[in-house]
């Protein structure tokens, strides 16, 4: 089996990420007096779960391993997505949860560039842009050429299943880490929400 293109890798991603974000997860966290013992224990409760997802869904050797690329990325960012949702319940912010912020959280650390515009800290405040569609889709775009390399080159891994299946859990479980951490920060001060706006990029043609 061929590795697929970068162009069909970017669009698959950039499917993916726009799948993620069409729908807010639910949440049962709600303020607590412990909050940031209960904060890490969601953050390490998630980053668990996400290892050891994407460590199992790096097992499959050889051409097989290009199947579960796109399906280890989705699960784990599904897995990071709840978290960031049950961070905002803890911290009060579930009513004003956006899709901005969901990506923003889940894409800072490993795509920065992509999404700049839609959260910015201004002091002890965080401006959240009220993306449009369009914006929405323009960023996914970003993101997922961003993503694309190191998706691609993660897929090498699949060739020596065990060794890279701890490498991609390892990763995994840092990353999710990393999306905890700016959602703890983001969630923890005054939010305010800007008006819709489109992001300074090209438009994108996606394939159906």
């Amino acid at each position: 089996m061929n590795k697929p293109s970068e162009t069909d890798a970017t669009n698959r991603i950039t499917h993916a990420i726009l799948e993620l974000i069409g729908r807010i997860p639910e949440t049962h966290e709600v303020p607590v007096g412990e909050t940031e013992a209960r904060a890490r224990h969601i953050a390490n409760t998630a980053a668990a779960k996400a290892a050891t997802t994407a460590g199992a869904l790096a097992l499959p050797p050889g051409p097989l391993g290009w199947l579960t690329i796109i399906p280890e990325l989705l699960a784990v960012w599904r897995i990071q997505g709840q978290m960031v949702a049950d961070l905002a319940g803890l911290y009060g912010k579930t009513a004003s949860l956006s899709q901005s912020q969901m990506l923003y959280c889940i894409f800072r650390h490993g795509a920065a560039m992509a999404v700049r515009d839609l959260v910015i800290r201004v002091g002890d405040r965080y401006l959240v842009k009220q993306a449009t569609h369009q914006a929405l889709q323009k960023a996914a775009q970003k993101i997922g050429i961003k993503l694309t390399q190191k998706g691609i080159a993660r897929g090498i891994s699949r060739w020596l299943p065990f060794i890279g299946a701890v490498g991609v859990g390892g990763y995994a479980y840092y990353d999710t880490a990393q999306v905890a951490k700016t959602a703890i920060e983001m969630f923890q001060k005054d939010i305010e929400h800007d008006e819709p706006t489109i992001l300074s990029a090209q438009a994108i043609d996606l394939p159906p």
